[in-house]
């Protein structure tokens, strides 16, 4: 089965204008994103992953080159239509609120409420559905403030699975877990890409457990930013490029990196 591409980039700069200079990060950058998929973005601390995230999602323009959103580009959506084709899972932390954690996930729904913001039965469905899938329902009623950092990170995904889009892309969503919670984590992603189809794209200091769980990946170097499913990386000797230091090196045998 021939997996649909739901974001295409092609031929693209990402960097910043600044006053009347361009600082470059990456040039000549193609990549495909289709159903189903779950991938890794992966590099050393500074390389640009976040730059990438936010061109790549609309929220800072591309020096050069296109982003094709369901092959529409992306700076011709609106606010609204971009809302019901892509969610964003930030690291930021979350505005002070008394929130629950069920209206917290309904937030997702916000695209689709009308001005009043008043849920259907239609949207109050798709949060619980989202809530199952994470499951998470044993939290619904508790303030977001009183649950744990990975429980949190998982209401966060809830909440983008409640805006019910057919691409998720996350920075850095197992930054501040202790390593049961990132295993979680990621198992909980694999498993959603699969059962909901949707393509989900995230960044990760994470690299042994990306290589254990994604389907893709796609790895910045200061040269290239090149996609690939990781066991063609390993036998190309493409993650030996990532860290230019002598104490740490990749073992293709056991797949993860070894330090010397």
């Amino acid at each position: 089965m021939n997996n649909k591409s739901i974001l295409q980039a092609s031929n693209l700069s990402i960097g910043y204008f600044h006053k009347k200079e361009n600082t470059t990060i990456a040039t000549n950058i193609s990549l495909s994103l289709t159903q189903s998929k779950l991938i890794a973005l992966i590099g050393a601390n500074g390389i640009g992953k976040s730059t990438l995230l936010r061109t790549l999602t609309g929220i800072q323009k591309p020096l050069s080159g296109d982003v094709l959103l369901n092959n529409k580009k992306i700076e011709n959506y609106s606010p609204l239509e971009l809302a019901q084709n892509l969610s964003v899972v930030l690291t930021e932390k979350l505005p002070p609120s008394n929130l629950t954690v069920f209206e917290l996930v309904a937030l997702g729904r916000q695209p689709y409420t009308n001005w009043i913001g008043k849920l259907t039965e239609t949207d109050i469905t798709q949060v619980n559905h989202a809530i199952e899938l994470t499951q998470i329902s044993h939290l619904t009623n508790k303030k977001h403030f009183e649950i744990s950092d990975g429980q949190l990170q998982k209401v966060l995904v809830a909440r983008a699975l409640a805006q019910d889009t057919p691409l998720i892309i996350l920075d850095e969503p197992t930054t501040h877990l202790d390593l049961l919670h990132k295993v979680a984590l990621f198992k909980l992603l694999k498993k959603l890409s699969q059962e909901t189809q949707k393509c989900i794209l995230f960044s990760t200091h994470d690299i042994d457990m990306a290589i254990q769980l994604s389907d893709e990946m796609i790895i910045m170097t200061p040269e290239t930013v090149v996609q690939d499913e990781p066991c063609n990386f390993i036998s190309k000797g493409t993650f030996s490029t990532i860290f230019k230091d002598e104490h740490i090196s990749f073992d293709a045998q056991k797949g993860k990196f070894i330090i010397r």
